[in-house]
C-alpha cells in the first residue's frame, strides 16, 4: 500500500478548474476522506423525502436526485480514469457532456432510496480501487478532456466534487 494516498495533490498535478473541488478536501487520508464522505452522504440522502428529491432551485436546473445521479456519473467516469492513469494507459481520454449525461439517465424517475444504493456501490468500488494502488500508480499522469492530471489528483477531485454538490445542495435546495 502508498503513502501517495496522504499526500494533496499539487497544483500542477490537475486543471486550474479543479482547484475549487481539490480544496475543499482537507490533507487527510483520501481514502478515510472518501470512506467519511460516503457515510455522511448516505445520511444525507436518506434524510430526503423524495418529494424534495424532484425539486428544482429555479427553473432549467437539476433536480435534487439529478445532482445525486451527475455525482455518480462523475464518480464512476474520473475513477475509470484513474484506471487508465494507474496502469499507464498514455491514450488521451475524451471529456464527456455532463448535461446529456443527466437529461439522458431519467434519475428524476427512480427513487432516492435507489439513488443512495447506486451512490454506495460506486462509492465502495471506487475506495477498494485507490485503496491498494501502487506508489508509483499515484503519481501517474494521463490526459482526459485536454487536460493533465494524475491519479491521486482524480483521487482528491472525486472527494472534492462531491462536497461541492452537497454544499449546492444545502445551500439552494434545502
Amino acid at each position: 500500500m502508498s503513502n501517495s494516498f496522504a499526500t494533496k495533490p499539487a497544483s500542477s498535478e490537475y486543471a486550474p478548474h479543479y482547484e475549487r473541488y481539490v480544496t475543499l478536501v482537507p490533507e487527510t487520508s483520501i481514502i478515510e476522506t472518501l470512506r467519511h464522505e460516503m457515510e455522511d452522504t448516505l445520511v444525507f440522502i436518506h434524510s430526503l423525502s423524495d418529494e424534495i428529491g424532484n425539486h428544482r432551485y429555479a427553473a432549467g436546473k437539476w433536480s435534487v436526485k439529478e445532482v445525486i445521479g451527475h455525482v455518480i456519473d462523475t464518480e464512476r467516469i474520473f475513477c475509470y480514469r484513474a484506471l487508465r492513469f494507474a496502469r499507464n494507459d498514455k491514450t488521451a481520454l475524451p471529456g464527456f457532456d455532463q448535461d446529456a449525461f443527466v437529461k439522458n439517465a431519467h434519475f428524476d424517475q427512480r427513487q432516492l432510496t435507489d439513488l443512495a444504493r447506486e451512490y454506495e456501490q460506486v462509492r465502495k468500488a471506487t475506495i477498494e480501487f485507490f485503496q491498494f494502488l501502487a506508489e508509483e500508480a499515484w503519481n501517474r499522469r494521463g490526459i482526459a478532456n485536454n487536460a493533465e492530471a494524475s491519479v491521486r489528483a482524480l483521487a482528491w477531485i472525486i472527494a472534492g466534487h462531491e462536497m461541492h454538490h452537497k454544499q449546492v445542495l444545502r445551500t439552494r435546495y434545502l
